[in-house]
This record gives structure tokens, sequence and C-alpha cells, in this order.
């Protein structure tokens, strides 16, 4: 089996064992069977029925592997999933459908449209922090698009990418779709071969070491990294917003994956008059929807492993400065990998706090004199993948998406775009490049090619040597599309003052 490569000391022989499947895959979509809408639609139909009939086995790999809720599990993963594919399948055709594409009236008795064709053979290298979503959702697009597809799912979610190895096999085409399990030395081999597509998900760290692979084949690439994505919480005048804003705050923060999300929030901008309110309001929603222990209340996430605890536990450890800035939580449990929601007040701008994206339950709060100066301070540091602002200044919001640069922007609310089959989900400059999800999923795995079509009945002699002055002047107001212009030039009633050399 192909997910068993790479393994034990047999290198040699499990790298030849996978370029004979990669080429066996090749020639498979050669044969033209991931074309057809028919294999799509059952291949995105497996999806979902895998999906829906081994649920209880990925609730079950989700809670052992990262923690997690059954409720908050189905939300982040298992619903969205459902609802990508029955949009998916909805419209498929329709994305396949060739469009037709408008030509000048000059172009007499020709024709042109528009035609997406599969990239052919790509690879998904997913993550562990939703392991069956950042997994599927791009595969969903792999396949719909009608290309060939390896998927290699995060070795640090082992129980999903077992699951994913052993079990989605069953319900998909093993032909044309194909997951690999293993750690860096598998991600190693794999992108030394070539691939007409490489999709990435991960840290920009890595999604480097992705980029220089894929400059061997000019492959072209799409990154879904992540960065340190703001929030900017105003002063919001009614009792009934400011409580709204602070709980989609938390659950933005704390509720998806303890933090460990690409679009959680990393920090939030507050002015300096309204972060006590907002500390005070804070701890009490935090009690409310997490528990007074919210280790044992069984709502938030567990840390994946012992090298991100260690990471996140110097945070706050490795600066006085730092420690000093926490007024609330900051207790640890590294047995159990968890870390309680914690938050920080003013932590130093320095600090690898504020300066390395956090990726877990720590919530820095920096204040400032106006919230308007969070636009300098969001400008001042790489482009998030996702801005968040809770305001009904009209005026602020409008500054926010035309003054400042990030993958999305989310007012009054957070997280919820990514769950938007209309909008592009990505990210911009460091924090990634290419979009996906709905239509966006299938044109990102798709070549657009334009296809021309022309009588032989007509042409445009003028465009054919020898040159003359009368050619130059008739391919003038050809290209300025100046009709009338022309007929008076054919019919000489037009002269050109310019002369040839």
């Amino acid at each position: 089996m192909v997910h068993q490569l790479l393994s034990n000391n047999d290198m040699e022989f499990s790298v030849e064992s996978l370029e004979k499947d990669l080429n066996k895959m090749r020639r498979y979509y050669r044969s033209g069977k991931t074309k057809e809408a028919s294999w799509r639609e059952s291949q995105l139909k497996g999806l979902g029925n895998f999906i829906m009939e081994k649920d209880d086995e990925i609730l079950k790999a989700l809670k052992q592997d990262l923690g997690k809720h059954q409720v908050e599990a189905f939300r982040d993963e298992l619903g969205t999933l459902m609802k990508s594919l029955n949009f998916a399948i909805k419209y498929l055709r329709k994305w396949m459908a060739a469009q037709e594409a408008k030509l000048p009236q000059i172009a007499l008795l020709s024709s042109a449209e528009i035609v997406p064709e599969p990239l052919g053979l790509v690879l998904i290298i997913s993550s562990w922090n939703f392991p069956f979503g950042l997994s599927l959702e791009p595969l969903i697009g792999a396949v719909a698009a009608g290309n060939t597809v390896v998927l290699k799912p995060s070795e640090l979610s082992p129980s999903c990418a077992s699951l994913l190895s052993t079990v989605l096999p069953t319900y998909l085409d093993n032909d044309a779709i194909k997951v690999i399990q293993g750690g860096p030395t598998v991600g190693e081999q794999l992108l030394k071969q070539r691939w007409d597509k490489i999709f990435f998900t991960g840290s920009a760290r890595v999604g480097r070491l992705v980029m220089a692979a894929a400059v061997e084949h000019l492959t072209p690439v799409t990154l879904e990294l992540g960065g340190k994505s703001p929030a900017l919480v105003d002063s919001l005048s009614s009792s009934f917003d400011t409580k709204v804003a602070v709980k989609r705050v938390l659950v933005s923060k704390f509720g998806a994956c303890a933090g460990q999300a690409c679009i959680a929030i990393d920090y939030v901008l507050v002015e300096k008059s309204f972060s006590s309110e907002l500390v005070r309001l804070m701890k009490i929603w935090i009690k409310e929807m997490f528990g007074e222990n919210p280790r044992a209340s069984n709502t938030i996430a567990r840390i994946v492993d012992e090298n991100h605890f260690t990471r996140l536990e110097s945070f706050l450890t490795d600066d006085p400065k730092v420690k000093d800035s926490v007024v609330y939580g900051g207790s640890m449990d590294k047995d159990n990998l968890f870390i309680e929601p914690t938050i920080l007040l003013d932590p130093p701008l320095d600090s690898a706090i504020m300066t390395e994206e956090i990726f877990g339950p720590l919530l820095p709060i920096i204040t400032l004199e106006k919230i308007e100066n969070g636009i300098e301070f969001i400008n001042s540091r790489p482009k998030p993948l996702a801005i968040y602002a809770f305001t009904k200044n009209k005026t602020l919001q409008r500054r926010l998406v035309s003054e400042t640069s990030s993958g999305s922007i989310v007012f009054n609310d957070a997280i919820l775009q990514y769950a938007a089959d209309t909008l592009p989900f990505g990210g911009v400059g460091e924090s990634g490049f290419g979009n996906y999800h709905g239509k966006f999923s299938f044109d990102n795995f798709s070549h657009y090619k334009a296809v021309a079509k022309r009588s032989f009945y007509t042409d445009f002699w003028f465009r054919f040597p020898p040159w003359t002055i009368n050619k130059l002047q008739l391919l003038e107001t050809a290209y300025n599309l100046d009709y009338l212009g022309l007929v008076l030039v054919i019919l000489g009633l037009k002269k050109s003052k310019r002369k040839l050399n």
C-alpha cells in the first residue's frame, strides 16, 4: 500500500514504489476517466458517505488526537465538510461548463470560450489542527476539478491520519486518489516528485520548504499559512453589543481548537479607556462558556503535543515582563497537555508572544490611545490572514478595508468567513497565497483554457506583410474598435499623417 511507503529500512524500495504508483496515477489521469462528470460526482458522494457513515469514528479520532468536544468537532469539521460537499455536488456541472467569451464585433465569424480543465496529478499536504477539514476541503476541490490526488495528512494527529489512510480509500477510486501517512521524511520524498500542483496548509517555515522544492519542477503552489490575526474591539455604546462582541472574541480564540487555528484571533487591540471593562467582561464570559474549571468541563481542546506545549509555556515563562502581564488564567497541566484560557494585558511588543504566531489559548490585549491607531499598528506588522473589527463606526470600517491588507476582513464577528462557500479563503503576503472554498476550490485545481474558433471566409488582410501606411492605419483603427474609422480608411476617405521609415 502507498500509505505504508518510506518506512523501516527499505527507503530505496519505497521511493521506487512511490514513483511507480505515481506513474500509474498519471496514466490513469491521461485515460480521461477523472474528467467525466459522473466520476467526479461519484467521488464527491463517496466523500459524503465517508463523513456520514464514519462520523462516530471521526469524532473519536478528533477527541483522541486533540481533545475536541464532539459539538466543536461537528461545528468546525464534519458540518462544514458536508455543507461544502452539498454545494460542490449541486453546482459541479455548472462549474465544469465552458463559458462563452465575448469577442468584439470586428471578429466576424469568430467565437471563443473558456474551458476549465484539471491540472493533472496534485499533492495536498494538510495540517493537524483540523485534520479532516483541512484534508478534505481541498480534496473536494481537487476531485471536483477532475484531478488525481495524493493526500498526506499530518503525522501530529495520528488517529485522524490513520482513519484517513485506512478507511477513506474504501469510499473512493484508489487508482486516482491515495492517502500517504508519514512524517517529515515522507513529506520530503513527496516534494521531490513532479506534481502539477501542490496545496499546502501549515506553518510559514515549512511553507518556505515547500516553495523551495516546487521550484525544481516549476510546480504551482497554494500556501495556506497563518500569522497574527488581530481583533479591534471598539468602545461599543450598547451593553448588548459589547456582550455579543466579547462572546464572539472568546469563542473565536479559545473555542477553535484551543486557539490552535490559523484564523483564530491572535491578539486584541482596544482603547486604553475601555480595556478594564473589556477584561472584566472577558473574565465573566470565560467562566460562563468554559466553566469554572475549563479542563474538567471538557469544552476546550488540548494542546497537540509536548513540543507545542513547551513553545506556548515559554511565551509566559521566558520573559518576566510577559508573565507579569497575565491578568487571567496562566495555569498549565503538562501531563494532560492543557492550558487554561489566559489573558495578558500589554505584554512587551517586542516579546515572542507579540512577534510570533501564538497558536494556542493565550490572548494578549494591546491598549491604544485611540482605536483608529490600530490601523497603523496592523500595518507595521506582516499582513495577517484575517482582520476582525468589532465596531459600528462606518468610517473606521471603510478605513480598515481601504488602508489595510489581509486575507479577509470581518466586522463584528470572527472565523465565520471560513464557512462561507461564496467567499474565497486564503492569505496574502506572509499569510499565504491562493484561495479555496466553494467554486474557488474548483478554480484552484483547474486551468482555464482559452479556446478560439475562426472561419476561413473572413480575414484581416492588413495583418500580413508587406507593410504599407494604409495597413498601419487599418491596424490602428481596428485596435481602437473604431468601426466608422475603419470603413473610412477602407474607402480612402481617411488618410494617415504618419510616414513609414
